[in-house]
């Protein structure tokens, strides 16, 4: 396979924006399962940047959500409060025609690390 031309994150002063993490489960390499399921991968997937790069999810400021179907935004929504703490990232979450490998969801994030 191609290497895909983007960078799972990069960095601008204080600021590190993630790409969006498609829910591919970090042992199997697999997409699958609920959206629930697949929230936590994708979440999970953003955390481990963030240890590589000794930070925590507490850094992240602002996420960008992408659901295939508007239905899932509850189930979604449960699996994410898991993970973040108040005071919580700012969002946005949108509803996409599509995703890459038949994805559920994917989110990106943007981390302050100051």
């Amino acid at each position: 396979m191609h290497k895909l031309p983007y960078s799972s994150y990069r960095t601008c002063g204080e600021f590190i924006f993630i790409s969006g993490q498609l829910p591919v489960d970090l042992e199997s390499g697999d997409i699958c399962g609920d959206i629930k399921t697949q929230t936590r991968n994708s979440l999970l997937n953003i955390k481990k940047i963030l240890s590589s790069l000794n930070l925590d999810i507490g850094s992240v400021v602002k996420t960008t959500v992408f659901l295939q179907d508007m239905k899932n935004f509850d189930a979604m929504n449960e699996v994410y409060a898991d993970f973040f703490a108040n005071p919580y990232p700012a969002r946005s979450a949108f509803v996409v025609k599509e995703l890459p490998k038949n994805a559920l969801v994917e989110i990106e994030a943007i981390v302050y690390k100051g």
